[in-house]
């Protein structure tokens, strides 16, 4: 691998053994992933017309049409966060699901103007970090909302700002279903109209997204700040066992 110059680019506070080149060849992989890709879709109501649910299956039935393979958990008996252990089955569940999934989809209701605690509930029993498995990291996920009034993107946005902080790799495109009441049959079927296009949209772009970056999302977010602070902590951990054995 080839070494930086630092100096030529005045660069004073980075340490040159821990920042690496940007590799073409490692974003140009040949051996990638034949499985279909992996996708865990959440939604945040319990309500027995559920249109994040019917919002989801819609999302569901598309996704496989391109070739994925999907979950779809069920939230309901999920206790709350720190109610439990996380043995409890429910919190077993969505752990094991999310570490099985290449991609996400997560779809909330807007109520009182945010997302649902249903929904946030799920996110907040998926850590990022089991020891050295990040479950999130570098998955990707695609967003959608229900409304019952006026088209909004709160719930949107409060989403995004998790998926960021969960590492994950969130397509741009998203959707937003206002007045869901009107959007959704007796069977809870999504009636056909822009707002239907613009899910078919989201889940192509979540497709392609997910075949374009699995396989390569450890390059992705292997990080200078990380690999700096793994080795400062090996060499303090090789350290300390020198002063041991002295």
């Amino acid at each position: 691998m080839s070494e930086l110059d630092l100096a030529e680019h005045g660069l004073r506070n980075v340490a040159a053994g821990d920042l690496k080149p940007v590799l073409k060849e490692r974003l140009q992989v040949s051996d990638l992933p034949a499985h279909p890709p992996r996708v865990l879709l959440l939604y945040g109501s319990l309500r027995e017309r559920s249109y994040s649910r019917f919002l989801v299956l819609e999302a569901e039935r598309l996704l496989k049409t391109f070739g994925a393979e999907t979950r779809v958990f069920n939230p309901a008996g999920l206790p709350l966060p720190d109610e439990a252990e996380t043995s409890h089955p429910k919190v077993a569940e969505l752990r094991d699901l999310c570490a099985w999934s290449e991609a996400q989809v997560w779809c909330s209701p807007e109520r009182h103007g945010a997302m649902t605690g249903i929904l946030k509930s799920q996110i907040d029993w998926v850590p990022l970090s089991v020891g050295a498995i990040r479950p999130t990291q570098g998955k990707t996920l695609a967003l959608m909302q229900v409304s019952g009034g006026s088209q909004s993107f709160n719930a949107l946005n409060q989403m995004r700002v998790l998926g960021r902080w969960m590492r994950m790799i969130t397509i741009p495109n998203q959707s937003s279903v206002p007045r869901a009441y009107q959007e959704f049959d007796e069977e809870g079927r999504m009636k056909p109209s822009p707002l239907y296009d613009r899910v078919v949209d989201v889940m192509e772009e979540l497709v392609k997204f997910t075949l374009l970056t699995r396989g390569q999302s450890d390059y992705l977010v292997d990080r200078y700040s990380e690999r700096k602070a793994e080795r400062e902590k090996q060499s303090a951990a090789e350290t300390a066992a020198l002063g041991v054995v002295r």
